[in-house]
């Protein structure tokens, strides 16, 4: 197969089908053997039932039903775990995203071997104040933090090589960090494209204001995880040490002034440097505990389930 088209959506029912005919359109124009994979994120309206009559027009089209809304991450992760197509592409439901732009992606990773594609909604239909601007400050500081130098992470129109999306881990609300995820998994050719961007069509955006301060926080987490993920003890390990000095460095002028220097003055723990020495020690003490805490549960943990998904279409082994 050659293209799997990954489509996460909540509350999506009025462009469902305009999607569905654009991409067959361009599906069938280009002579693409394909499969959309709609993950409906615990909708409340009727995305669902237009799935499911999709789906029974045209077995092209498959379908997940998260049995509640777990976020788009989830709905990615679940739609990469389904996908057989050699090239995988991702983008939203609500018809801002250009289907025609699919087969310039597909040439970007087959012949030209790119890893990853991301698409640049470079002239955007968004407010300025509160899409562009914090947009703008959001994609500056991911680019300087992750070192993935791309113009803008949260398009949702992106291609990946097969092999790409079968071995990184969505999850959280990291849908937003998965040119970083690929980078930090070994995948280095990451490229971009100007897509079109378009005005939504129906409906409202599900995402408000507060999806840029998650994101900053997502952000640090991803830093700290692409950085001391692996060997949480180099960070803590090392904090530990700095303080404990610290702290022993002020322990052992107090004991020799007092023994030696000034033994007749005030008492130790009437100097401000007894209490620097023991809450330094204290704290590199638990920078030590954090660390080994750490290391103890990467060597234990386990992969558990982070949605439950209540039907499936047209995939070889359904729920319903």
């Amino acid at each position: 197969m050659n293209i799997s088209v990954v489509i996460p959506l909540l509350n999506e029912q009025e462009s469902l089908i305009e999607l569905r005919d654009w991409i067959a359109k361009v599906m069938q124009a280009n002579r693409f053997s394909y499969e959309v994979i709609f993950i409906d994120d615990g909708s409340t309206d009727d995305s669902w039932s237009i799935i499911m009559q999709l789906s029974h027009k045209n077995e092209n089209v498959k379908g997940i039903r998260f049995i509640k809304n777990f976020g788009k991450s989830q709905a990615l992760h679940a739609g990469f775990e389904k996908a057989e197509g050699d090239v995988v592409i991702t983008m939203d439901a609500d018809l801002q995203d250009n289907p025609e732009e699919i087969p310039e992606l597909y040439h970007m990773i087959i012949v030209e071997k790119f890893d990853l594609v991301s698409g640049w909604k470079k002239k955007r239909y968004d407010s300025f104040l509160s899409k562009n601007l914090p947009s703008k400050l959001f994609n500056w500081a991911a680019r300087k933090t992750s070192g993935v130098t791309l113009n803008d992470f949260n398009c949702g129109l992106k291609a990946y090589n097969r092999n790409v999306v079968k071995n990184i881990d969505v999850n959280g609300e990291m849908h937003r960090y998965i040119p970083v995820l690929a980078k930090n998994a070994g995948f280095i050719k990451i490229g971009e494209k100007v897509v079109q961007h378009q005005a939504r069509k129906y409906g409202e955006t599900k995402f408000g204001m507060d999806r840029f301060v998650k994101g900053f926080l997502d952000l640090i987490t991803i830093w700290f995880i692409s950085r001391f993920g692996k060997r949480p003890m180099h960070l803590f390990g090392a904090l530990g040490v700095i303080m404990f000095a610290i702290g022993f460095g002020f322990s052992l002028y107090l004991g020799v002034d007092k023994l030696f220097l000034n033994p007749t003055g005030r008492l130790i723990t009437q100097r401000p440097q007894f209490y620097i020495a023991l809450s330094t020690m204290i704290i590199g003490t638990q920078f030590f505990v954090a660390g080994f805490l750490g290391e103890i549960i990467l060597r234990t943990k386990r992969n558990e389930k982070r949605y439950l998904i209540g039907q499936e279409l047209n995939f070889h082994s359904n729920l319903n």
